[in-house]
């Protein structure tokens, strides 16, 4: 009985490795974000835009930064900025939705999930491409001349 219970305790510790190192892997950066222009990556996040949260403060690009038809991941700041159509600018949350990676990078009119290869489309944060099944949620900002803020 005893080498039962000491068979059990090791694969549950093990199991509970494996799941820990699961997670850690899908939440993963995904790949490296290149700094903007100016060299600056912005400041640390007020908020996480994924969960809710105020987000707040700072400039986060200018509209020229953004091109039409595509976007740009502000990873440290989990969101990302798209321009649909010459003007529109939009917001999401750089967290997929499938099982909370970090989106990547946008191309092609989607915002791309590198983990599992979900897809997003710029306009409106939905589903392009599974297996996340479910948009990326809204994420809100403020445009004030040529500067794009987290709101």
């Amino acid at each position: 009985m005893g080498d039962t219970t000491r068979r059990r305790t090791v694969l549950a510790a093990g199991a509970a490795t494996l799941a820990g190192a699961a997670l850690t892997a899908c939440g993963g950066d995904g790949g490296s974000q290149a700094p903007d222009a100016s060299g600056a990556q912005g400041a640390p996040p007020a908020g996480d835009p994924a969960a809710g949260g105020a987000g707040g403060g700072g400039t986060l690009a200018r509209t020229s930064d953004i091109p039409v038809g595509g976007g740009k991941v502000f990873k440290d700041r989990k969101v990302v900025v798209t321009q649909p159509t010459p003007g529109q600018f939009k917001a999401f949350s750089a967290t997929c939705t499938h099982q909370g990676c970090s989106v990547a990078s946008v191309a092609d009119g989607n915002i791309v999930c590198p983990c599992h290869q979900s897809l997003f489309k710029v306009s409106d944060g939905s589903v392009a491409g599974g297996p996340a099944t479910r948009p990326l949620a809204p994420a809100e900002i403020t445009v004030d001349g040529d500067s794009i803020s987290l709101a």
